[in-house]
């Protein structure tokens, strides 16, 4: 049996920066991963190779449609769809390569084959090959991830419907596609083949798209995706499906009990994604479940002593950089550290162009706490940046707390949105009030700029507006 201090399974975001914090405490570290390449469902299928997709196909969109305006004409702009897979897999290979060579230099052994807890400080990883190897592990930490959701009656088969991952492995682009769910998922992907000639239509159950969000900036964004071409159908809940030669038949029914049926060349199911707990030993070794995740205290421990879980299989958002705080925090807890993550300031973005970006509370989930809040709003159209980079649409949103004066919140719709929000973050990081971002020096001009505005906002005297 081989011993260790710190035991990760699985390589994702939340798995791998969890294993590097903790050798780098000095715990003699080791992380196991079912699959050859490190990485999880974020470098290899997800975070990653979606924002190639989308890069490039926002290129090819401005070339096509935006970039003549601008002086820059292009004739016969046509798709090489093949060589804009092969720059995503190009961008994936570089950085599983990365994490390999990060866990080298860590000093950090790794195991592949699947990891499977045996009960307290104890796990057997399985090689494909069979062979069986025993871990004995002060700490271990279940960071295995999820994967997605498929409708009871409508199963992925790869080729009329389809998940997250074949979305972005396409060999052509479909005629047309209807995504179910108006997550972040489900938006981006259907950005991508909107972009590239696909006639796109997004049904989703709720009455908004991006249900997480402000209500006014998913409309604003809502109406940016639908200028590009994106068809929406809300409150609209998909019944049943047939799936045919050339086309997937769907039945549906709108909250107001009207029904109707639509047709398309390929289906993508985002509906949301589930911890993946499955064969994983944990039953087993009687780790305490909360419905599909793992019940952890405010620490990350589960009831096994010595048994940790982060990221996706726990509470809270299924993001990447959650994630990765977690994974940071329950290694240096490990090491007798006040490891420590502070929900309020994780930033939830949707990385279609326009941008959708948040953190802390919506004004709404601020009345809903009996919060008394003032809100600045500024405008990318009077915003210098904005206007010589042809991005006039799009808002900065502040919620500060009416007597302490304190950013509890902030939403942005608009272009490079992922970026700005790091600010507004760490303001709330800190607990910083509006003033404090208003008599910050910003650039000029920058976007950057639109957030200094929305902060004056607050107060009702922005410069510019």
């Amino acid at each position: 049996m081989e011993s260790f201090d710190y035991t990760v399974i699985g390589s994702g975001p939340a798995g791998y920066v969890s294993a590097i914090r903790a050798a780098q405490l000095g715990m003699k570290t080791a992380l196991v991963e079912k699959y050859p390449t490190l990485g999880g469902t974020c470098l290899n299928v997800g975070c990653i190779p979606s924002k190639a997709m989308l890069e490039s196909s926002h290129h090819y969109h401005e070339l096509k449609h935006k970039f003549e305006r601008e002086g820059i004409i292009a004739k016969d702009v046509r798709l090489d769809l093949k060589r804009m897979h092969a720059n995503k897999r190009d961008a994936v290979n570089k950085l599983t390569e990365g994490v390999a060579l990060l866990m080298k230099k860590n000093k950090i052994t790794v195991f592949e084959g699947r990891g499977r807890l045996k009960g307290a400080h104890e796990l057997v990883v399985e090689g494909g090959d069979g062979n069986k190897t025993a871990i004995e592990s002060k700490t271990i930490v279940l960071a295995m991830g999820s994967k997605p959701v498929a409708l009871p009656f409508l199963s992925f088969d790869g080729e009329r419907v389809i998940d997250s991952t074949r979305a972005l492995a396409l060999e052509k682009v479909p005629k047309s596609m209807v995504v179910i769910g108006a997550g972040a998922v489900g938006l981006e992907m259907g950005s991508v083949w909107s972009r590239l000639g696909a006639n796109v239509t997004v049904v989703e159950m709720l009455p908004q798209i991006t249900p997480f969000a402000d209500r006014n900036m998913a409309k604003a964004l809502q109406r940016a995706l639908a200028e590009q071409g994106i068809e929406f159908t809300l409150d609209t809940k998909v019944k049943s499906a047939k799936v045919q030669k050339s086309q997937v038949k769907m039945e549906y029914e709108t909250g107001a009990g009207e029904s109707g049926e639509l047709k398309a060349e390929v289906v993508l199911v985002a509906v949301g994604r589930k911890p993946y707990t499955e064969d994983c030993g944990l039953e087993d070794a009687g780790v305490e479940m909360d419905g599909p995740r793992v019940r952890v205290d405010d620490r990350f421990r589960t009831n096994v002593e010595g048994v940790y879980a982060i990221g996706d299989l726990i509470r809270g958002p299924m993001l990447a950089h959650k994630g990765e705080d977690e994974g940071i925090a329950v290694a240096e807890i490990a090491a007798g550290q006040p490891g420590h993550v502070n929900y309020d300031s994780i930033p939830n973005v949707v990385y279609t162009w326009p941008e959708l970006a948040q953190v802390g509370i919506t004004e709404s989930e601020a009345k809903e706490r009996g919060l008394k809040v003032n809100t600045g709003r500024f405008l990318y159209r009077a915003n210098g940046r904005a206007l010589t980079m042809n991005e006039p649409d799009g808002q900065v949103k502040i919620i500060a707390d009416a007597s302490s004066e304190r950013i509890l919140g902030a939403a942005i719709v608009g272009a490079r949105a992922s970026d700005m929000i790091a600010e507004l973050a760490l303001a709330i990081e800190f607990k910083a009030s509006w003033e404090d971002v208003a008599y910050t020096s910003h650039a000029h001009p920058t976007l950057a700029e639109i957030i200094r505005e929305a902060a004056f906002a607050v107060d009702k005297r922005p410069i510019h507006g």
